[in-house]
């Protein structure tokens, strides 16, 4: 997924004429701390809740407020990984997208990341979840997968973890299965250590209805 397939519509940009007051009033209306800032239709940078906060007089305009404002964005064709990133290094609740001559295209959100992730096939998939830990210099993804499917299973998705001060990396699987017991004594004769696992049972960790809970509250 490229960050061009994640623009928002739901998001305007502010131009360098509208007041702190009008951002602050567009940011509560969109449920965001960031936004966008155009002057004469070419990306200027973004500007932040507090940023305006701490202005006396909210009421001038964005280019009397702000000398400069920071510019992070990704281009059009970046991963969403480097969405993420980005979003990440700079704490921000939105993200500029822009092409390879910085016209500005629009921008995504940590909402709309979330419900676009969500929606991608191997998250609404049915399965199970499965979280182990490996030392960093044991790590290979094809005898885990090889575990996997000796279970007559498939690994739908997969995220790593890891800590400059650990030697140990956690994997995290989404497996299409619904019952990983089998699949976690195999991981354990290997000497794997599991850390979680999520799958379906009479219990209350229902991932089903986890996720069913996370969207209701991502449409409010």
């Amino acid at each position: 997924m490229r960050a061009q397939e994640l623009i928002t519509d739901e998001i305007p940009p502010l131009t360098h004429t509208d007041t702190g007051e009008k951002a602050l009033r567009w940011m509560d209306e969109f449920k965001v701390s960031h936004l966008p800032v155009l002057k004469n239709g070419n990306f200027v940078g973004v500007i932040s809740e507090s940023d305006i906060m701490d202005k006396m007089d909210q009421n001038e305009t964005l280019d009397v407020l702000f000398d400069h404002l920071p510019r992070p964005y990704v281009l059009a064709d970046a991963h969403i990984y480097e969405v993420l990133a980005k979003i990440s290094e700079h704490k921000l609740s939105i993200l500029p997208v822009l092409d390879t001559n910085e016209k500005y295209l629009g921008c995504t959100s940590i909402h709309h990341l979330i419900t676009s992730m969500a929606n991608t096939g191997s998250i609404k998939e049915p399965g199970g979840i499965l979280v182990i830990e490996v030392n960093t210099i044991d790590y290979s993804m094809a005898q885990i997968a090889q575990i996997v499917e000796s279970n007559n299973a498939r690994i739908l998705s997969s995220y790593i973890m890891s800590s400059p001060d650990s030697t140990k990396l956690e994997v995290t699987l989404k497996i299409n299965l619904i019952e990983l017991d089998r699949i976690i004594r195999t991981f354990e004769r290997y000497d794997y250590v599991i850390k979680a696992s999520y799958q379906k049972s009479s219990g209350d960790d229902d991932i089903q209805f986890r996720f069913d809970a996370l969207m209701n509250y991502l449409n409010l």
